[in-house]
């Protein structure tokens, strides 16, 4: 197996990818080719660097706050570009990336193309819960759908926890503002009636209720999903802010330490660098998007989950989900 890395993407690169990439390589069974500007990456990979790390010329870099589009048509040798020719034509398997999310989606989807019974891609975040995790889509990759698009996202979402979870038969939470099927907008109501005729669709489900529920998939569009997902991201992380406030200097440490152990579990549930990356799912070939604020340790981890969705053919695992006739019952 081969991945693509984008060595310039997130705001600590090109230092923590390289370095997730070295520490992955240890682990990973599979060739990890940096795409990046040669001369810098290759002074950042330590002597005797493993022999699984290559390096893939790329001049240019598309930054966080460039317009996706408008980037990826001025920067046609950037890294982003580069790693997704390199899957295109068969000399890397997957495409990972901390960069410009819009640019990856955008780079990924005109170049690979949406799979049969896709029409749009979706981000497909895993997230903690009391009773486990689920898989919450779209993330980020689409916020303007039809309706029809969230029982493509179901489809791909239950793919996702049977083969990457081994749950046999997942079901499917709509997103919404309250549980009764009445609830919502517009949006929500149409989507509602068009997933009620699957015999896996659970009915709607609140914010706070995903992490405390049993739950497999939960679906809704792009902007609703990412809002949801920075807000969980930014209650887990006041949480731990407030508790590191509060630990006690002096002696008074060591009382804190059985707690600190005891908070051990919950710390790393909520860190999003154990996760390492959400797989862009929809599309021809495997793309897994990283946080932008990725370390190495979430590179690293980012590298193993590829890995072990190409293991499990995420992508095929797809196309059989939207080749079935989605009729009700299905």
């Amino acid at each position: 197996m081969r991945i693509a890395l984008d060595a310039m993407g997130g705001d600590h690169a090109p230092e923590a990818v390289v370095q997730g990439a070295v520490e992955a390589a240890a682990t990973v069974p599979a060739d990890i080719l940096l795409v990046g500007p040669e001369l810098v990456v290759r002074d950042l990979l330590p002597a005797g660097s493993h022999p699984r790390i290559s390096i893939v010329d790329a001049k240019e870099v598309v930054t966080m706050d460039e317009k996706p589009m408008e980037a990826l048509r001025l920067k046609r040798a950037s890294s982003i570009s580069v790693a997704v020719e390199l899957v295109k034509s068969g000399e890397a398997d997957a495409f990972v990336s901390a960069g410009n999310t819009g640019a990856c989606t955008a780079a990924s989807l005109l170049a690979w193309r949406t799979i049969e019974g896709a029409h749009r891609p979706a981000i497909a975040s895993p997230f903690p819960s009391r009773t486990g995790q689920f898989v919450l889509l779209d993330a980020g990759a689409s916020p303007d759908v039809e309706p029809e698009s969230l029982v493509e996202f179901a489809h791909m979402g239950r793919a996702y926890a049977t083969s990457v979870w081994n749950r046999p038969n997942p079901t499917v939470h709509l997103l919404n503002i309250g549980e009764e099927p009445g609830k919502g907008n517009a949006f929500s109501k149409l989507a509602y009636d068009l997933l009620s005729g699957h015999p896996w669709f659970a009915g709607n489900i609140e914010g706070k209720d995903m992490f405390d529920k049993p739950c497999d998939v939960v679906v809704c569009d792009a902007f609703v999903g990412n809002v949801a997902l920075k807000t969980a991201q930014g209650v887990a992380e006041l949480v731990f802010r407030e508790i590191r406030g509060q630990v006690p200097t002096g002696l008074g440490r060591w009382l804190y330490l059985p707690m600190k152990r005891a908070l051990a579990p919950m710390t790393r549930k909520l860190d999003y660098a154990e996760y390492g990356g959400s797989p862009l799912l929809g599309l021809n070939h495997l793309c897994m998007i990283c946080h932008g604020r990725s370390n190495a340790r979430a590179i690293r981890n980012a590298l193993n989950v590829t890995h072990r969705a190409l293991e499990r053919d995420i992508v095929g695992q797809m196309r059989s989900a939207l080749a079935r006739p989605m009729e009700v019952g299905t």
